[in-house]
Order: structure tokens, then C-alpha cells, then sequence
């Protein structure tokens, strides 16, 4: 009998086997072909960033009046374009676009530049350079979202969300870098690294949109310069068609001062996680026993007689003033969920751990709560960018890191429009499936009677997603 099984396994594993169909010799695999083009979906791409008008953006907005190298600042902008590519391609270091000139890519597109040209432009960059990149992010993302309904549902509510990461570098020449706090498997580890901060924009029904990133060192703390990004964050989605109410959500980090200030003066709420301080303890420990609710939380179930939640979690909450000895003392929600500590289950009586954070929003208690704890949609943005761009931060030079970043940003949104664009599974879809569904995708470049032509493979599985988004970036050249 078991050798009987195990011929069955046998059997079906070699079922299973992708075999080589032919025998190949040394000198069968030749690189010389012209006209293969390896990453096709990068005409449509492209052809997006051309209709939205980022060249002209480039050339418009960045300028770089005194170069250490003469040659460094010429034609900022198509060099610019060509890093913007790579990354929609996936390049995580400067050496990686110059896939862009391989085969038939060079045929396809105008002015690809060679990495080490990009090298020299990105050395270039200082602080105000970098602002510049600034400004052309929230106006490409605007005109993006002019062009198609990047953010549908604007009209009602959108999240601003605001984080920062710290990305790891190594050696001794990197500009900036320092040692700062980052969280691997939830404990705080002290690593040498830059901190980039970012601000997102989505809605109920869309993935996140990146409004602003900006370089700092390691060792900054995450709410410098916080309150200045949600302002321009704000202005930015008001910029982009947003609407509807904007609710601001972060992590207690940036339940500051002036983060909060930012949002009442733009008219916004918010949605913030305080510092615990003894103020916000004495606040919790005022709740009465019977405030507490049970929430829908991982592993709750459903009581079939009452209908309500069986959970290990609880929400409740309570007026408080927040900064209440300063000018700025503003009263709001305090909104505080507590979760029974399981690794204390032992206990006579349960052990909680209490999260609290500040809201002016007008959802109930529960809803707010859920609300709230989606802000960590923002890394699935960090996600893509280390699982692309910012693998790497590839220069010794903080200025050219911080245009390698805004960069990165731009080409994350571009990227995202073109997903948009091509199909409503895409919309949402992780940038590595992106690229590798509807970027990466191998064509053959002919021109019969002088018109140009990309055989594409047949039966690849993504080809009606892809033709999408060529009909809608090719529809107005043709």
C-alpha cells in the first residue's frame, strides 16, 4: 500500500514538472535583438505622464541655477523623466534604469539617459531643489486626478494619513544618516537609517495616494516639521477636487499642537493617538465600568441572542481638553479602546492595555474606533516603496536621496493611475503586482509600412487590463 502512495506522489509530481521542451547548447542564448522591448507597459505609463503634463512640470518648476558641475544641471526635467520610469520599472538604485536602454527601448523612447548622467543631476539637488520636487508632486497628483477619478467618493470623505519610516544605510559617507528608532516584530530597535515622512490620501474605496514626502535624518523625531506637511497635505487634496470632509488620522506622534492646529484652521478633523501622559491616565481611569462596550475585533463572535459582540476588546469615551494649559487647549473626544494583555491570562482579573486616542470626528464610539485603526492603510504605501524605490537610498548625498524620495512618490502615484486606469482589480492593487502585470510585459517592435506596432505575447493573462490602459493613454495620439 505504501508503495503504491508513493508512486502516486511520484507520478504527480512529474505531472507537475515545467520541462525544458528543447535541447539548448552554450551559444543558443544570444543577446541581439533590437527591436525586443522588455517592458512595454511603460508606453502607456509614460504615455499618462505625458496627457498629466509632468515634463512640463519638470521643466517648469526645477531649476538648478548653480551647479557644481556645469553639465550636472542641463535638462533637469527628461533626466528627471527617465528616473521616474525606471522606478515605475522597479529600479531601486540609480544602475537599474539603464534597462531603459536596452533593445528596442531606446527605438520607443526619446531621451533616455544613462544612469550615470542621472547620478550627477540627483548630486545636484539641495533642500530647495528638493521643495521643488515638492511642488511638482501635489500639482502632478492634482492633474492626475483631473484626469481620471483617482479618488472616487471625494465628494463625501477622504483620510489624510501621516507616518514616517526609518529606511536602514550602511557605510560612512551617507549624508544624514543617524541613528534613530524603528519597530521589527514590535520592539523598537535602534538602527543607522534616514526617516522619511509622507502623507497619504484615500478614501473608503480607494488605496492611498502619496500628497507630500519629505527626507529628514534618522534621528529626527517623527513629528518635526508635521504640522507644516498636513497643512500642504490638505491643500494639496482641496487642490486634487476633495470636497467632502477630510478627517487626518496619525499615531501619537503627531497628536501635537501644532498637527491639530493645522487641521482646525483648514477646516479639517482629526483623528490622533495622544502621548500618554498622567492627564490622559487620570482620564481613562475616570471611565465608568459600565461605558464600556465590546467591539468587532479579531476573534470576536457574534452573540446569536443578543446580537452584540463577544470580544476581548472594548471601546468608551470621554470628554477631555487636550493642551490644557496652553493657549491652544482644544476639547474633543477621547476615544480609548482596551485590550485584555494575553500574555497576562493568567491573572485573577483581567489585565487591559489601553489605547486612547483624540477625535473630533461625529461617528459613534465604535465606528470611530474602526475608523481611526485603518490609518495603518499608510503602510501599504511604505510597503511599496521598500518593495521597490526605496529598497535603497542610493546616494551619499542627502539632497540627491531626497529627490531619489520625491521621485519615488511620484512615480508610486503614476503608477497607481496607470492601475487605475487599466481595470477596478487593479485599482488596488500592491505596486509589484503592477509592475508585474502591467509594466513588465515583453513585445516585439515593428513598423510595417512606417507604423509603429508592439507584438505583445498571446494569452497573457492580463492582456484585456492592459489593453485598457492602452486605449485610454493611446486615445488621444492616434
Amino acid at each position: 500500500m505504501i508503495a503504491v502512495v508513493e508512486a502516486t506522489i511520484i507520478q504527480f509530481e512529474r505531472a507537475l514538472r515545467v520541462q525544458v521542451s528543447h535541447r539548448f547548447a552554450a551559444e543558443s542564448a544570444v543577446f541581439d535583438d533590437d527591436n525586443l522591448v522588455s517592458l512595454a507597459g511603460l508606453v502607456p505609463a509614460m504615455g499618462l505622464a505625458e496627457q498629466t503634463g509632468l515634463n512640463e512640470l519638470l521643466a517648469e518648476k526645477v531649476s538648478i541655477t548653480a551647479p557644481r558641475i556645469k553639465s550636472g544641471s542641463a535638462n533637469p526635467a527628461p533626466k528627471l523623466a527617465t528616473l521616474i520610469a525606471g522606478m515605475c520599472a522597479g529600479a531601486d538604485s540609480i544602475d537599474d534604469v539603464d534597462v531603459l536602454r536596452s533593445g528596442g527601448m531606446t527605438t520607443l523612447f526619446d531621451r533616455v539617459y544613462a544612469p550615470s548622467t542621472i547620478g550627477t543631476l540627483l548630486r545636484e539637488f539641495s533642500f530647495g531643489h528638493a521643495r521643488q520636487l515638492e511642488s511638482v508632486l501635489g500639482e502632478h497628483l492634482r492633474r492626475l486626478c483631473g484626469r481620471m477619478d483617482l479618488l472616487p467618493g471625494a465628494d463625501e470623505r477622504v483620510f489624510i494619513d501621516i507616518d514616517s519610516l526609518l529606511r536602514p544605510v550602511y557605510g560612512h559617507t551617507k549624508q544624514g544618516a543617524s541613528y534613530g528608532y524603528t519597530k521589527i516584530a514590535g520592539k523598537q530597535i535602534l538602527r543607522k537609517g534616514l526617516s522619511p515622512l509622507a502623507t497619504t490620501i484615500s478614501t473608503d474605496n480607494t488605496a492611498p495616494v502619496i500628497a507630500g514626502m519629505r527626507l529628514r535624518a534618522g534621528k529626527t523625531g517623527s513629528a518635526k516639521g508635521a504640522g507644516r506637511m498636513i497643512a500642504q497635505a490638505i491643500a494639496t487634496a482641496r487642490a486634487a477636487g476633495v470636497t467632502g470632509e477630510i478627517l487626518v488620522r496619525g499615531d501619537s506622534a503627531y497628536g501635537t499642537r501644532a498637527v491639530i492646529g493645522a487641521c482646525r484652521r483648514a477646516r479639517a478633523r482629526f483623528s490622533l493617538v495622544l502621548t500618554k501622559n498622567p492627564a490622559v491616565a487620570r482620564a481613562i481611569a475616570s471611565i465608568p465600568d459600565d461605558a464600556w462596550t465590546p467591539v468587532n475585533y479579531p476573534g470576536a463572535v457574534l452573540d446569536p441572542d443578543t446580537g452584540e459582540w463577544i470580544s476581548d476588546a472594548e471601546v468608551a469615551e470621554i470628554v477631555y481638553t487636550a493642551f490644557a494649559s496652553t493657549p491652544d487647549q482644544i476639547t474633543a473626544r477621547l476615544i480609548v479602546r482596551r485590550v485584555k494583555d494575553a500574555a497576562r491570562q493568567d491573572e485573577l482579573f483581567p489585565v487591559w492595555r489601553y489605547h486612547p486616542f483624540f477625535t473630533d470626528s461625529a461617528e459613534p464610539t465604535s465606528q470611530a474606533d474602526i475608523i481611526h485603526r485603518r490609518h495603518a492603510v499608510i503602510e501599504t504605501v511604505f510597503a511599496d516603496l521598500i518593495d521597490g524605490p526605496l529598497a535603497h537610498i542610493p546616494s551619499g548625498r542627502f539632497g540627491a536621496n531626497s529627490a531619489w524620495v520625491l521621485c519615488a512618490a511620484i512615480a508610486h502615484n503614476l503608477l497607481r493611475a496607470a492601475g487605475t486606469l487599466a481595470s477596478t482589480a487593479l485599482a488596488k492593487a500592491r505596486g509589484s503586482t503592477l509592475r508585474r502585470r502591467i509594466i513588465a510585459v515583453p513585445a516585439r517592435f515593428t513598423r510595417p509600412q512606417r507604423r509603429p506596432v508592439l507584438h505583445l505575447p498571446t494569452h497573457w493573462p492580463w492582456a484585456a487590463a492592459w489593453q485598457r490602459l492602452w486605449h485610454a493613454t493611446t486615445a488621444s495620439t492616434t
